[in-house]
Order: C-alpha cells, then structure tokens, then sequence
C-alpha cells in the first residue's frame, strides 16, 4: 500500500489556482501593453510552466512513497 503525500498535493493545487489567477489578471494589463500579443505570449508560457509543474507535483503526491512494513 502507497501513503499519499498531502504536502505535496497541497502545494501544487496552490500552484494550479496561482497560475490560473495570473494569467486572468494579466488580461487586464494588454489595455496598457505596448504590445499586447507579446505580452500574452510571455504570461502564457510562465502561467503554462507553472501549471505543468504544479500538474506533476499533484500526480507525485497521489502516487506516494510505499508504506514502511
């Protein structure tokens, strides 16, 4: 049996929930951008990576570790 790993699954549901939160409240920031699909672009990738690292920290936590004997 596997003991799920709660810290883990907690920190990445927070990273989730931050990485959507940024990208929404860029999309206020393109009224002022210079260059707004630039901006999108690069809020984009960040808000992606952190998504995907959140996603496979979630994924390790519910995997776990083996349970000592």
């Amino acid at each position: 049996m596997r003991k799920r790993n709660w810290r883990l699954i907690a920190v990445g549901t927070v990273l989730l929930v931050l990485a959507v939160l940024f990208f929404l409240s860029m999309r206020d920031m393109t009224l002022w951008s210079n260059d707004p699909v630039a901006l999108m672009r690069t809020v984009g990738e960040v808000s992606g990576a952190v998504g995907a690292i959140s996603l496979v920290m979630i994924v390790f936590g519910l995997i776990g570790r083996k349970a000592p004997v």
